[in-house]
């Protein structure tokens, strides 16, 4: 069936009503579901720093081996990434997505179970090999349905599940902890349990009514599954061509690339230090001033931060949309970010620290968005789907150093003051440097009519 999936004007092509519509379905159809699998996906990964205390105690953890295990799992995301990728492309997005999820979830359930500080270790690393491939599993699984111009903004979603999986995944991992009781089994053992089963009940969601294609979704019309495939084969071939003549070795030497790398670890290692330790340094308070928090108080503290942090985010990603500037959007919150962490432990009252604390995190968060708008800027689409990849799994070594570095030197200081520093100088140095590396030129601003049906890219 002949379909019309384009009309152009003098400002270039624009998608016709009825492309617009199928496209529509998809969104509704698919997004939340993906969405939800993000958002289970973060909880799972961090909510280890929920019950840092709880675990540390019971398994008598320093703070040097809770930062280990905490941050051992990007070890096996990065080792296993590029195998789990080979797996996908043989058997389908699909399929090994499933695997994925159904992995994550059993090692999150066996959490549970561990026994001191190797077997915590190893199932820490275990869940990073489990989750590996997940990223570029959706990834690849959005390009089967959406052309990149909308794919952009589909895949902006799911940063939003991030901060949002804080706010309210530590007052529920609060809740279990506080009152969640099974016989004599302590309560953070309850909530690994708890927080595995979503999941392990997802995955069998996606195998059975997550459709691999376009051809394959029953909830879409003959015409509109050609329609589809139609807009969708048209975006491919206007980049054919330039996918055919990049190498990926000429994007390795790219100092621009590299450069880019030194950012996003300095901003992901502030990122993971906050998460990682945020309940261990709001608890620590309590000693400090003479005051008690329930469990559940705690994470209702806890996520604050990030609730600031999601309402700052969006609007400051809209501005950088609308504006096409990248690298101050970048910077100036790196730098508010390294303001918020280092003043935060030097103030007189917990409320004054929990302040600093969002200025900190609405920093460290604001700056990720923008951030993956950079290297669009000189790289063609092919060159950045690889320097985005590079980026994204040197940078995220980050994961590890920060929890580690941060528990080492508590341990060796006895506070939380130094490792704050620390933080405070990855975030000014990777404002330095992102001013320094990014191109002047700016992105074409988003027009007004595509800002109000969108969020911020990522």
């Amino acid at each position: 069936m002949a379909v019309q999936s384009t009309e152009r004007t003098g400002t270039g092509p624009q998608r016709s009503p009825a492309d617009r519509a199928v496209i529509r379905k998809v969104t509704v159809r698919l997004v939340p579901i993906l969405i939800l699998l993000n958002f289970v996906n973060y909880v799972d990964r961090v909510n280890v720093g929920f019950a840092a205390t709880p675990l540390s105690n019971d398994l008598a953890l320093t703070s040097a081996a809770y930062g280990l295990g905490a941050g051992i799992f990007f070890i096996g995301y990065f080792l296993f990434e590029v195998p789990s990728n080979v797996m996908m492309h043989r058997l389908g997005a699909r399929v090994w997505l499933t695997r994925i999820i159904l992995s994550w979830g059993l090692v999150v359930i066996g959490t549970a179970f561990v026994q001191g500080e190797r077997s915590f270790i190893a199932v820490r690393f275990l869940l990073g090999v489990a989750e590996a491939g997940f990223f570029p599993g959706i990834l690849l699984y959005l390009t089967y349905w959406f052309p990149a111009r909308e794919r952009a903004r589909v895949f902006s979603l799911f940063f939003l599940s991030v901060p949002l999986a804080t706010v309210l995944g530590a007052p529920l991992s609060a809740l279990i902890l506080q009152y969640v009781r099974i016989g004599d089994i302590e309560p953070w053992r309850v909530m690994f349990f708890v927080e595995g089963l979503p999941a392990v009940t997802l995955a069998f969601v996606v195998i059975k009514y997550l459709p691999s294609r376009p051809a394959g979704a029953h909830w879409l019309t003959p015409d509109e599954a050609d329609r589809l495939a139609l807009i969708i084969e048209k975006d491919r071939a206007a980049t054919r061509a330039s996918k055919a003549h990049v190498r990926g070795r000429d994007v390795l030497k790219n100092p621009r690339v590299l450069g880019l790398i030194a950012v996003f670890f300095g901003i992901i290692y502030g990122f993971y230090a906050i998460s990682f330790f945020l309940t261990k340094v709001i608890e620590g308070l309590q000693q400090r001033f003479g005051t008690h928090y329930s469990p559940f108080e705690v994470g209702l503290i806890t996520a604050i931060p990030c609730a600031f942090a999601t309402i700052a985010m969006l609007l400051w990603s809209r501005h950088s949309d609308r504006t096409g500037e990248r690298a101050w959007h970048v910077a100036l919150p790196c730098l508010v970010g390294a303001l918020g962490v280092g003043v935060a432990l030097h103030l007189g009252s917990v409320f004054l620290i929990v302040g600093a604390l969002s200025v900190a995190a609405v920093g460290i968060y604001s700056a990720i968005p923008p951030f993956w708008q950079i290297p669009t800027l000189w790289l063609t689409e092919a060159a950045a789907a690889v320097g985005l990849a590079l980026v994204n799994s040197i940078g995220n070594l980050a994961g590890f150093a920060a929890p580690y570095l941060t528990g080492w030197i508590h341990d060796a200081t006895g506070g939380f003051e130094t490792a704050m520093f620390v933080i405070s100088g990855a975030l000014v140095g990777a404002a330095v440097l992102v001013v320094a590396i990014a191109p002047r030129r700016r992105a074409e601003p988003t027009p007004p009519e595509v800002l109000a049906l969108s969020v911020p890219s990522s």
